[in-house]
C-alpha cells in the first residue's frame, strides 16, 4: 500500500474500482462493467451530500504473456472519451509482486496454503480415474493430491487449502448492515449480491483448492485481486456477473489475510450473436466511440437505466448526470 493510498482511505467512505486486464480495448460489455462501477461511485456522492465516493481504475496486467503493448494506454483513452475519469491515477498490477508474496507468505505461515506439482493433464487423469466427465468450459475441481505432500515431486504452484479452512473470526464487513447476509459456516460461502440477490457455494466441492502462485511464477487472479482491494481500501465492488463464481474464493482469501469483504454487485452480461458472453478471448470488437454518447446509451440499456432523448442535443456528460440519479434510485438502496 502506498502512502497516498492510506491517506485517500482517511477521506473516503466510499472507495470503488474498475480493473480492466489489458489483453486489447474495451468492447461493449467492458463499458457496461465500467459504466456500472464509476455510477455507483458517482451515486453514493449523491446520496452523502457529495461526500466520499471515489472511483479508482487498476490496470489487471498481471498475466503478461496475454496482455498487449499499449492497450493499457487504449483503455484509458476510451475511458476518458466516454467521461469516465478516475480519481487517481491507475494502479498497475505488474508493479505489485512484493504485496502478492507478502499474503503468500502469509497463508503460508498460517497453514492456509500448500505447495502443489500438478499439472493440468494430473488433475484430468485424477477425474478420469474416478470417472467424472469434465463439462465444456467448466474447470475441474482440484482433486486434492498434494494436499498433505508432494511425495517427491517438485513444486509447480501454490494453492489455498479450501477442504481444511475453517475461519477463527467473524467476516469484517465494509458494511456491517451486511451482516445477516455474509457468512462461512460447513465449508459453504453464503454472501447477499446487490442485484442477483442471495447466492452460496461450497468453494471446496465446486472449486477445490485453488491456485495463489501458477507453475509459471505468475501470480493468480484470486491472490492479486483481494491484496489489492485491501491495499486500496476498495469497499464496493461492482463488476460483471462472469465474476461472481470468483467471489467466494476471494472471500475465503479476505478472511484468512485477515482484510475487510467489500459489498458487491455483478452487472449483466452482454452476450453476441452466438449466445456467449462478449469477451476478447472470442474476439469482441473494440468500442466504435465516434459517437460516445451511443456507445455510452447501449450500455445504460443494458442496465435497465432509460433512455436519453434526442441523442443529438446531449453530452455524455448530461447522460451520465441523468444515470447517476437513476441508479441511485435503482441499485443503491440494496444492501
Amino acid at each position: 500500500m502506498t502512502r497516498g493510498e492510506g491517506a485517500q482511505r482517511e477521506a473516503t467512505t466510499y472507495q470503488g474500482r474498475f480493473a480492466p486486464s489489458p489483453t486489447g480495448p474495451l468492447h461493449a460489455g467492458s463499458l457496461v462493467a465500467a459504466l456500472a462501477s464509476w455510477l455507483d461511485a458517482r451515486a453514493w456522492e449523491v446520496g452523502h451530500s457529495g461526500r466520499g465516493g471515489r472511483w479508482l481504475v487498476r490496470i489487471e496486467d498481471v498475466d503478461t504473456p496475454r496482455c498487449v503493448p499499449g492497450a493499457a494506454d487504449v483503455i484509458l483513452q476510451q475511458l476518458a472519451t466516454c467521461g469516465l475519469l478516475p480519481d487517481a491515477p491507475p494502479v498497475w498490477q505488474s508493479a505489485r509482486g512484493a504485496l502478492y508474496q507478502q499474503a503468500l507468505d502469509q497463508l503460508i505461515a498460517q497453514g492456509h496454503a500448500y505447495p502443489c506439482a500438478c499439472s493440468r493433464k494430473d488433475i484430468e487423469d485424477a477425474h478420469a480415474a474416478q470417472g467424472h466427465d469434465r463439462t465444456r468450459h467448466a474447470t475441474l475441481p482440484y482433486p486434492g493430491t498434494c494436499r498433505h505432500g508432494l511425495r517427491g515431486r517438485p513444486a509447480r504452484s501454490w494453492r489455498f487449502n479450501t477442504t481444511d479452512f475453517k475461519p477463527k473470526h467473524p467476516l469484517a464487513l465494509i458494511d456491517k448492515a451486511q451482516a445477516a447476509t455474509f457468512s462461512i459456516a460447513d465449508g459453504t460461502v453464503r454472501w447477499t449480491d446487490r442485484r442477483l440477490g442471495p447466492q452460496s457455494q461450497h468453494v471446496a466441492s465446486a472449486v477445490g483448492d485453488f491456485v495463489l502462485r501458477r507453475a509459471d511464477g505468475l501470480w493468480a487472479y484470486q491472490l492479486a485481486v483481494v491484496v489489492d482491494d485491501a491495499a486500496q481500501h476498495i469497499t464496493h465492488v461492482v463488476r460483471g456477473e462472469d465474476l461472481a463464481d470468483n467471489t467466494p474464493r476471494q472471500i475465503l482469501l479476505q478472511q484468512a489475510l485477515g482484510v475487510p469483504t467489500p459489498s458487491y454487485l455483478h452487472t449483466p452480461l452482454v452476450c453476441g450473436a452466438n449466445g456467449e458472453k462478449l469477451s476478447k478471448q472470442n474476439g469482441a470488437a473494440a468500442l466504435d466511440l465516434h459517437d460516445p454518447l451511443q456507445a455510452l446509451g447501449a450500455a445504460a440499456r443494458v442496465l435497465g437505466l432509460p433512455a436519453v432523448e434526442q441523442l443529438h442535443e446531449n453530452t455524455p456528460a448530461q447522460a451520465l448526470e441523468m444515470w447517476v440519479n437513476a441508479w441511485a434510485r435503482t441499485y443503491n438502496g440494496r444492501p
